[in-house]
């Protein structure tokens, strides 16, 4: 990311109740943020919180124009998408050119050592322990299942890179169970701070 450079305007998809649009609202006050989802009741919960701008939308068939955003975000979110390709390529056609896209999502570690317990605990006592305490046992298994499937580390980069992104790259957290994808739509420089150095 170019230094000194402010987003002018930034769309949250899969926003759910605003927590992570909410978050980018308070710390950069001048970008405007809009958060989206195709849950209107959980739109009320983010407004009902304090995110601004908000619009019920389908994440495969976004209602903004192409190069309407200076960057997107979505955290846990994708995975849940009916086509990984398709939100992925619906994000850059609404991004500018040289707009920044940001993944936050659960992953799988890559360190064997860490991998083989983790699945254990994803698929045999995360289900029950969670199904006793809410009685979605269900819920938790699609949970694990979601997460196998998901591509991580470099099978997404490489599939963020065929959806029309440049220089993606991505950074494991906690292990590898969450990770932070980031990638550029084309090249050059941002708008919002090629804007502000006129």
């Amino acid at each position: 990311m170019v230094a000194g450079w402010r987003p002018g305007t930034l769309l949250d998809l899969a926003t759910g109740s605003g927590d992570l649009a909410l978050a980018i609202q308070r710390a950069c006050p001048d970008t405007v943020v809009t958060g989206a989802d195709f849950c209107e009741p959980m739109l009320e919960r983010a407004r009902a919180k304090g995110l601004r701008r908000t619009v019920v939308a389908d994440a495969l068939r976004l209602p903004f124009a192409d190069g309407s955003f200076d960057v997107v975000t979505v955290a846990f979110g994708l995975r849940n998408m009916e086509s990984w390709p398709g939100a992925l390529r619906e994000m850059c056609r609404v991004l500018a050119p040289a707009g920044h896209l940001l993944v936050l999502d659960f992953s799988l570690p890559r360190s064997p050592l860490l991998r083989a317990p983790y699945r254990f605990y994803l698929h045999h006592i995360l289900p029950i322990v969670a199904g006793l305490i809410t009685r979605q046992k269900a819920a938790y298994q699609y949970l694990g299942a979601s997460i196998e499937q998901f591509p991580s580390g470099p099978g997404m980069v490489s599939l963020v890179e065929e959806c029309g992104f440049t220089r993606a790259a991505f950074v494991p957290l906690s292990g590898g169970i969450v990770s932070i994808y980031t990638a550029v739509k084309g090249s050059g420089v941002p708008r919002a701070y090629a804007s502000s150095t006129k």
